[in-house]
């Protein structure tokens, strides 16, 4: 339990999903490739984000803690990211899917939830262009590295899929420094 709280509060050690990285277009932002990887996940709505990824993220620390079929603890690992799908309207909530990626050695049978909210995720392979950026994230941040995002991929005239699009936080809300966060945004496929 230390090592999990350790991990968690100071991300250090942890470990994170395989991508293989593209030449980008862009200086601002990277082109990456992340491999097909099981992810635990659960979904919640609300005008903001903040709270759903706060509740979001302790019914997947339960998860990791042993709260599962096998009573298994599982590392934790990072990012920690978010999908959102935006609501239809400035007053509409919208939908936030908070995931945990699945360690190495729990890839191939991970242990199964407990609770009905959470949920084993299998990502096929996808590609994201990647924005990072440093600080303390928040909505308002958030929206801003994202709008910038857009701004670079129009600029360098790339497909991209409009939503949903997803934040990563690297680091834990204790950690003061030298903090990473990323938006990412879906390559359109080729058909």
């Amino acid at each position: 339990m230390l090592k999990a709280m350790g991990q968690a509060l100071f991300s250090v050690g942890l470990k994170n999903p395989k991508f293989t990285a593209e030449e980008s277009k862009g200086q601002d932002y990277e082109i990456r490739t992340y491999h097909a990887a099981k992810w635990v996940s659960t979904t919640l709505s609300g005008m903001t984000g903040e709270e759903c990824v706060k509740t979001g993220f302790r019914k997947l620390f339960n998860y990791i803690q042993g709260n599962n079929q096998n009573k298994a603890k599982v590392e934790m690992t990072a990012p920690v990211t978010c999908r959102v799908v935006p609501g239809a309207g400035p007053a509409c909530e919208s939908q936030f899917t908070v995931s945990f990626y699945i360690p190495d050695e729990h890839q191939a049978n991970p242990p199964e939830p407990s609770d009905s909210d959470v949920f084993m995720e299998e990502r096929k392979e996808f590609t994201a262009y990647v924005r990072t950026y440093g600080g303390f994230a928040n909505e308002n941040t958030r929206r801003e590295e994202l709008l910038k995002l857009l701004e670079s991929l129009k600029r360098d005239g790339v497909e991209f899929v409009d939503k949903p699009y997803y934040t990563a936080g690297y680091d834990a809300p204790f950690k003061l420094t030298n903090r990473r966060n990323e938006v990412w945004i879906l390559k359109k496929a080729e058909q």
